[in-house]
């Protein structure tokens, strides 16, 4: 095949590449913005061109032949080096500009990422955010996104990693409750009150205590069966019910805030230090890559600024 033909396929070995990456023709479609029925298109006709099958199809899935693969591991390079100078270039105008993904938890990302991103975007009219609340772990290299803020015990090694802040688990309970069941003042008395949790087995529900200060002749660490008539494995739907007088909640500290900043939910056992149910860390990720962004880099500097102080209440 002669040069000038060849080139006139570079776009149809970029859609294959982003195929093998989505593993779908419906999510290809989405991610470069066309039809699904363009990216058939534009797979057959480099079928056609190379004269063997690239793609393997079925009713459930689309995934790459020996060739397409080879094809695509064989170009992969080229097109990364292509997008990052072609990124810097832009840059060189001085304005950060572009789309920056993001995936966040659903709790954080609701409570506390949002009401932040306003300040971002109005300094960077030229940078777009497109936001997945989630709280599934996702591949960011393999789904595109560009950052991932993790509630994690400790930054993975395979990606670039900041530290965002420091989090902590909280025990809080409305007024109205505690008038009515009365105050524990140590984590056995929660033994005689309804809790709120998350399920994390299937087995009995335990929560885990550390003294902050430990005195003398008294137990240092205390690990427990509680009991409640609610759990759910989302921390914004704990906090509403404690809300609604039903029960003592375990709390990561940027669910809880606000509630307890206005009044409307109390901490208890101050004395105790929470372990072992949520992590104590929140972490931005971005993949490996040889160019950043410069909308990407602004928008992590943005993060770290805003969330510098934690969640102080």
């Amino acid at each position: 095949m002669d040069t000038q033909k060849i080139e006139g396929l570079w776009t149809h070995l970029h859609w294959l590449a982003m195929l093998a990456e989505q593993g779908s023709y419906t999510a290809t479609a989405s991610r470069l913005g066309v039809s699904k029925a363009a990216v058939s298109q534009r797979i057959s006709e480099l079928e056609r061109a190379a004269g063997i099958s690239l793609v393997q199809r079925t009713t459930r899935s689309v995934r790459l032949t020996e060739a397409g693969q080879r094809l695509v591991d064989n170009t992969r390079g080229q097109y990364e080096h292509i997008a990052a100078s072609f990124a810097s270039v832009r840059e060189l105008a001085g304005v950060a500009r572009g789309l920056v993904r993001v995936t966040a938890p659903v709790a954080f990302a609701r409570q506390q990422l949002l009401p932040r991103l306003s300040g971002f975007l109005r300094t960077n009219p030229e940078v777009r955010v497109q936001l997945e609340v989630s709280d599934r772990l996702v591949s960011l290299a393999a789904e595109g996104f560009d950052l991932a803020i993790r509630h994690s015990a400790a930054a993975p090694d395979t990606h670039v990693a900041w530290k965002l802040c420091e989090t902590r688990s909280v025990i809080v309970a409305t007024r109205a409750y505690l008038r009515k069941r009365g105050t524990p003042h140590l984590p056995q008395d929660l033994s005689t009150h309804d809790c709120l949790f998350y399920p994390r087995s299937t087995g009995a529900p335990m929560w885990s205590f550390e003294r902050k200060a430990a005195r003398k002749s008294a137990a240092t660490s205390v690990s427990l069966p509680i009991n409640g008539q609610f759990s759910a494995n989302n921390s914004e739907a704990l906090r509403d019910a404690a809300l609604d007088d039903l029960g003592i909640a375990l709390l990561p500290d940027f669910t809880a805030q606000a509630a307890v900043q206005a009044g409307k939910l109390v901490v208890l056992l101050p004395e105790w230090r929470v372990t072992g149910t949520f992590a104590e860390q929140l972490y931005i990720l971005r993949p490996y890559t040889s160019h950043v962004p410069r909308a990407v880099g602004l928008f992590v500097a943005y993060l770290r600024e805003q969330f510098a102080e934690g969640f102080p209440m």
